[in-house]
């Protein structure tokens, strides 16, 4: 009897590239709060998660037979966020502050999917183990 690690770990496995990849976008807007004219971006979680669990791909054409096929996966596409303070004058959409919640929200739910999975992980541990 084989285990399917896509059964047995459900959608945690998803969640935490999902959130890393939102952890990065977060941070680049952090660090990009004093660039003139840099826009802050997000990711849609929900739309990006359904992408991860759904497997979408995106094929890459070949130019020649003897180049190798390759795919890869959609992860989360960056979005624009709308302002949400008027512009200052120099271009820039960042607001500290609303990055920094932001970030703080995403990284205890980031934290919440490891902790989930380590469960996973321990519960198949304790399966093949017999206990």
């Amino acid at each position: 009897m084989s285990i399917s690690f896509d059964k047995a770990l459900g959608i945690h496995q998803h969640t935490v590239g999902v959130r890393a990849k939102r952890a990065e976008t977060l941070a680049s807007n952090l660090a990009n709060a004093n660039t003139p004219g840099y826009k802050a971006k997000d990711i849609d979680f929900q739309r990006a998660l359904s992408a991860a669990t759904s497997e979408a791909k995106i094929g890459l054409s070949r130019t020649n037979n003897r180049h190798i096929s390759a795919s890869t996966t959609l992860m989360g596409e960056q979005k624009y966020r709308v302002p949400t303070q008027p512009d200052t004058g120099d271009g820039n959409t960042v607001d500290a502050q609303l990055e920094q919640n932001l970030f703080m929200q995403n990284s205890l739910e980031y934290q919440a999917s490891l902790d989930f999975l380590g469960s996973k992980f321990k519960n198949l541990s304790k399966a093949l183990k017999g206990e």
